[in-house]
């Protein structure tokens, strides 16, 4: 236990995969084997010389050695810096609201005020304001299953189109976050009394893909194509498909998911979705083109951010370095706190810190290591 310990904070997966396995009495022959892995990767991974970019790797290590993926990733991570205090200490906030039995009869708003602040959430969470968001939830949550309660019978639809959209937005920084249990239970509460919502299935699509559940992901995915969806769902279930190794499958959905793009923010999410799978897949020169060729000035912030650390990922795995440092300190700043609580960013951080040569990036890569509690 003293080694699981030490690698708490969150450090390189490898750290916590090499504990986890003599604590599961296995030798690196028998993980490769129930991974699939080849074994000089595993050695790699757990000495250094690796890391992991691939949620499906991820899912498959965490199987067997019979972990959520969290134990591995180290989330939910210890708070680095005021900011991420506060939206960590949020996590607790909804864990209390979420076992109270009915709403705090003074947290009402009129729907006015409720939509309006509810878009301000919406917006924190399109440019990635973890911080903003955070503080935004506990009063919006309250507040929309009140309105849901008191509302007058004209105004009760928009009331509950309300509480799902806040619920969903809070399920979605609780899983960032690490507390993917309690994102679970802010869905459910989200759907009590009303049809099941489609934001609703397709944050469920997230967080099973999240959880390693690629195959659970793709069943929730064929119930919210029943309720009808746009660009969005086919190209979630594309990256689980991806996961699963299925890459014509995959494929097939991001071509019905390119033809339902309505607009140039659509349509570069798809190109973003495309790159996506291709690093899925282990192709990072595709990877790196389908990231190149999306149109970043139509992402929001948060989006970008997500493709320029797919970018970075296959950039490092091309031999690039210090174009993937370049990468990620041009997603930190476009988003700082997703960026340093996406695991995978972290892992890509701890594999740069040795692998970058230029001076100006040797420092950005421990700067930006450092303020996500990595040194």
């Amino acid at each position: 236990m003293r080694e699981l310990d030490e690698t708490a904070a969150g450090g390189p997966i490898g750290d916590r995969l090499a504990a986890w396995r003599l604590r599961r009495g296995l030798t690196r022959e028998d993980l490769a084997s129930g991974t699939g892995l080849p074994l000089d990767y595993v050695a790699a991974l757990e000495t250094g010389g690796e890391w992991v970019d691939r949620r499906g790797r991820l899912a498959a290590l965490a199987a067997t050695l019979r972990l959520d993926v969290a134990d591995l990733t180290g989330q939910p991570y210890p708070p680095r810096g005021e900011e991420h205090a506060a939206v960590r200490a949020v996590a607790f906030h909804l864990r209390r609201h979420i076992a109270r039995l009915h709403p705090d009869s003074a947290a009402g708003l009129p729907l006015e005020d409720l939509a309006e602040r509810a878009r301000a959430a919406a917006q924190a969470d399109a440019v990635g304001d973890e911080h903003a968001l955070a503080l935004a939830l506990p009063e919006l949550i309250e507040a929309a299953d009140h309105a849901v309660v008191t509302a007058p019978s004209r105004g009760r639809a928009e009331a509950v189109r309300l509480r799902v959209q806040v619920h969903v937005l809070g399920a979605g920084l609780l899983r960032r976050l690490g507390y993917k249990d309690l994102a679970w239970m802010l869905l459910h509460h989200a759907r009590l009394g009303t049809p099941e919502p489609l934001p609703v299935l397709v944050e469920e699509i997230r967080l099973l893909i999240d959880l390693g559940l690629p195959e659970y992901a793709l069943a929730r995915a064929e119930r919210a194509e029943e309720a009808g969806a746009g660009w969005e769902l086919p190209a979630l279930a594309a990256v689980a498909q991806a996961m699963a190794g299925r890459r014509q499958h995959a494929g097939q959905l991001l071509a019905k998911a390119a033809g339902r793009a309505t607009d140039a923010r659509e349509s570069a999410m798809v190109v973003a979705a495309r790159a996506a799978v291709a690093a899925e897949h282990g192709d990072a020169e595709e990877a790196a083109g389908h990231a190149h060729a999306a149109e970043l000035t139509a992402l929001d912030a948060a989006q970008r951010s997500r493709l320029l650390t797919v970018a970075a990922a296959a950039d490092a795995r091309q031999d690039r370095a210090d174009q993937a440092a370049d990468r990620l300190v041009e997603a930190d700043t476009a988003a700082p706190l997703r960026l340093r609580l996406d695991p995978f960013a972290r892992e890509l951080l701890a594999a740069l810190a040795a692998r970058t040569t230029n001076t100006v990036q040797v420092a950005a890569v421990r700067n930006l290591a450092e303020r996500a509690g990595l040194r």
